[in-house]
């Protein structure tokens, strides 16, 4: 796995530098504002997968709650955004998202915040 550099968006403008998706994942810092942006380059279809690090909650109004990983398909020449985290549900042990996907070719990917 990779780590991603997060980086900042302000408003004196922001130059954004990709990564080549990482074929065994990536890893980025969270403190919960984080987000992603992924471009396909590709010809077909990829997900990419937000591992939920706490899958479930014993909460006493609403019993047990359960959280799903986060995921979302990026069409083929396509790009999408997603995020941001909370901490609590994605955060790994390091504080950080763990990002797979289904494949990379002409992936790339950039971890930001504001």
């Amino acid at each position: 796995m990779a780590e991603l550099t997060i980086q900042q968006l302000t408003e004196d403008g922001s130059s954004v530098t990709y990564s080549t998706a990482a074929s065994g994942g990536d890893t980025a810092d969270n403190g919960g504002t984080t987000f992603l942006h992924i471009k396909n380059g590709g010809g077909s279809e990829i997900t990419a997968t937000i591992t939920a690090q706490t899958t479930s909650v014993d909460n006493s109004i609403y019993g047990e709650l359960t959280k799903a990983n986060a995921s979302i398909a990026i069409a083929a020449s396509g790009e999408a955004f997603i995020g941001p985290f909370k901490p609590a549900a994605f955060n790994d042990g390091n504080s950080e998202l763990v990002i797979t996907y289904s494949g990379v070719e002409s992936l790339t990917i950039a971890a930001l915040y504001i």
